[in-house]
């Protein structure tokens, strides 16, 4: 019986050689107790569609502990846990950072963390900004307790330049060990200044004791004109890699350049549209992973949600080198970008040709169907290969041009992708298992992160006339490895027993030739353990049709 079930097992790994299957998959379902009360759901700028409320999560440099961050129910108050690598469930006492008004980004060290958040400054504050507008601010936590805090807009921060804050973060926290820095990307509004009442974004750097540090070349007080999409990943010196999504019709690899200035890497073009230009990167509560390394290379890999680009025309208000361009289908598709460096697109850059009729020639598509996408991620499994990660609505009805759309919830998909952006195998499809977090490549190879086990509705608004009142106390995880369903080196010889090892069935050539039949092989080489069992299943199998 157990050669059956093993030879069961290969034919599970000659399928998952190509696709991803749900064995890929691993659930932890409401493992992580909440100390406090969580709302899952925040509604979308201007439509008011549901996105998942980020909750960030984060590994240690040792992969021996991880926290999450979420926003508490009132919207007032951050909470972080640290979780168990392995069950994620709760270690030690929550952390609460009193007066945060979102969990905006999270890096975990081997003795704590440190969180992006925005709140209010303290009463009396000089030059604070009016109403209590949040500002950007950086804790660090050490052993449980808080090491230090560092104001990341408001008054004292690029004065000269316009006093910032951020009723919304919509950004990312990184960490480079090497260059010794925190990387904070984040949306601004000026409250004081040429730029003031109007919103962009900002990227400032700040040591390992806390302190603030301009850098030429790296910092920001203010980058893309109303930014609508972030992605940010450390590299081993400043400048980070970063790309936005801007209101003027592109999307930029703008680690360079710090904003939208016409001599960028132009990843693609966008229709824009009163300010939007499709939630590109997640729109609210989005703009966390969707730009990843891989490992310990310079290379990079960007996803994003797009509904293609054409007949291309002049930015009036911009001038040369900016263009408008119409939306190719009503629905958006997932697309992926590689770069050789924080620097450089691999391939074709956007054109910026006015009157051209195709103004996404270069983009590489994921999907191509009539089913709207978003919610789109990227985590890196290694050097080597990549997870993109999106949701799909079916028979979408798509009321703005430059917005979400609303329908039937298709499922979350999860598509493996090479180091050259191309697919591998077939989408896996999880209609229980949704990305609210950030997706973090674990010590063990797997990539994982929260969510919460709900029924996801997309078929219509929430927003503050009809407001979502779910809430929860219980997190779940989920993990994707590429060695689910897979034998493992060896482990076919060292389970079967000799006198049990039997072949029930044909194997075509094609699977005889396989690569996996090729890879056992290698492993029993030389003084691999049970060499003669997989001499007889070879054997067994080399005249079946």
């Amino acid at each position: 019986m157990r050669g059956v079930v093993a030879l069961s097992l290969l034919s599970l790994a000659l399928r998952a050689t190509a696709d991803l299957v749900e064995s890929n998959l691993n659930k932890h379902v409401d493992v992580l107790a909440l100390s406090h009360s969580f709302n899952p759901v925040k509604e979308a700028y201007w439509t008011g569609y549901p996105h998942h409320r980020r909750t960030p999560f984060a590994v240690s440099p040792n992969g021996k502990s991880a926290y999450i961050a979420y926003l508490d129910a009132s919207e007032t108050d951050v909470h972080v846990q640290q979780v168990d690598v392995t069950t994620f469930e709760a270690t030690g006492t929550a952390v609460t950072i009193s007066g945060g008004k979102e969990a905006g980004g999270l890096v975990a060290h081997d003795d704590g963390f440190a969180l992006l958040t925005n709140e209010a400054m303290p009463s009396g504050t000089t030059n604070a900004p009016p109403s209590d507008t949040p500002v950007p601010v950086l804790y660090r936590y050490t052993e449980g307790k808080q090491t230090w805090k560092t104001w990341l807009g408001g008054p004292g921060v690029h004065e000269t330049d316009g006093l910032s804050a951020s009723p919304d973060i919509n950004g990312d926290l990184v960490y480079s060990e090497q260059a010794g820095l925190y990387g904070a990307y984040f949306v601004i509004t000026d409250y004081s200044g040429d730029a003031a009442g109007h919103f962009g974004d900002s990227i400032q750097y700040i040591g390992e004791n806390g302190t603030l540090v301009t850098i030429a070349g790296a910092s920001s007080s203010w980058g893309c004109s109303h930014n609508t999409g972030i992605a940010f990943e450390s590299a081993d010196d400043a400048p980070f890699a970063s790309i936005c999504a801007e209101d003027q019709g592109a999307i930029w690899l703008n680690t360079k350049t710090l904003g939208m200035s016409s001599d960028g890497v132009k990843i693609s073009n966008e229709n824009t549209t009163n300010g939007a230009s499709g939630e590109p990167m997640g729109g609210m509560s989005g703009s966390y992973s969707a730009l990843a390394r891989f490992a310990e290379s310079t290379r990079y890999i960007f996803a994003w949600v797009s509904r293609g680009a054409i007949d291309l025309s002049e930015n009036t208000w911009m001038g040369s080198g900016y263009t408008n361009a119409l939306n190719r289908t009503n629905n958006r598709n997932v697309a992926v970008s590689l770069f050789s460096d924080k620097y450089t697109k691999i391939g074709a850059q956007a054109s910026s040709e006015v009157g051209a009729e195709d103004g996404d020639s270069q983009v590489n598509w994921l999907t191509d169907g009539a089913n709207d996408c978003s919610n789109a991620h990227a985590a890196t499994f290694g050097n080597s290969s990549a997870l993109v990660t999106w949701e799909e609505i079916s028979n979408p009805i798509c009321d703005f041009i430059a917005m979400g759309c609303r329908g039937q919830f298709a499922g979350t998909f999860f598509q493996q992708i090479d180091s050259n952006g191309q697919k591998v195998g077939s989408a896996l499809k999880s209609t229980d298992t949704f990305v609210a977090g950030d997706m973090v490549t674990m010590a063990d190879g797997r990539i994982c992160w929260p969510y919460v086990n709900m029924d996801w509705d997309l078929s219509q608004a929430v927003n503050s006339w009809s407001s979502s009142t779910t809430t929860t106390t219980k997190m779940s995880f989920a993990c994707i490895s590429l060695n689910g369903g897979v034998l493992t080196k060896y482990s076919m010889c060292v389970v079967l027993p000799q006198d049990m090892v039997r072949w029930t069935g044909p194997m075509s050539k094609g699977a005889r030739d396989s690569g996996i039949v090729r890879d056992l092989e290698k492993m029993t080489s030389g003084n691999a353990p049970g060499d003669s069992h997989l001499n007889m299943w070879r054997s067994s199998v080399g005249d079946a049709g």
